[in-house]
């Protein structure tokens, strides 16, 4: 019998890990054991909390019940969950982006991204046929919070002009992506 799964939601956790061989595969095995959907993860090892640990944002689709036990076996882990809640990323959008993607540091546009909060990068597809020193192209996938389409599409096309890239937007009807 399967499970019906019109219950399942998006949530995002905000773990700080040690900087340490195995840390971030170790922090998954809960979300996997507990049946979490693994969406997305934002970690960025050059950053460090003021208490010395290294941020990661992990966004997954879970029931309710089961994002609880997710949440209970990330602490019974040893694992600090900083923040655990739901995130309506209930909208998707595929861009892409054209122009010297990794010239201008490809990290750090994904970076600008999730720093807008109310968007996360689910896939990215890169083609490079050139190498890395000429004109590449990427289809990016994201997930954006209800309502918050323009506020994205707004975003990358700050992003594009910053670093001089060809932002090619989805159509929109309607108001939706």
């Amino acid at each position: 019998m399967s499970e019906v799964r019109n219950d399942v939601q998006a949530y995002t956790l905000r773990l700080e890990l040690v900087d340490e061989p195995g840390e971030l595969l170790r922090s998954l095995q809960p979300i996997a054991e507990h049946g979490g959907n693994l969406l997305s993860i934002f970690h960025e090892r050059g950053n460090v909390t003021p208490r010395g640990y290294i941020p990661v944002e992990v966004d997954i689709e879970a029931t309710p019940d089961r994002f609880d036990n997710i949440v209970e076996g990330l602490s019974e882990a040893g694992i600090n969950v900083i923040q655990a809640g739901t995130e309506r990323y209930s909208e998707r959008l595929t861009i892409i982006l054209s122009g010297h993607l990794i010239e201008t540091d490809l990290s750090d546009t994904l970076t600008q991204i999730e720093a807008t909060r109310n968007a996360t990068v689910t896939d990215i597809s890169l083609s490079a046929p050139a190498g890395s020193i000429d004109v590449s192209s990427a289809r990016l996938q994201l997930a954006a919070e209800s309502g918050s389409t323009e506020d994205v599409l707004s975003a990358m096309r700050d992003i594009a002009d910053e670093k001089d890239l060809q932002l090619v937007e989805p159509l929109t009807v309607g108001g939706r992506a």
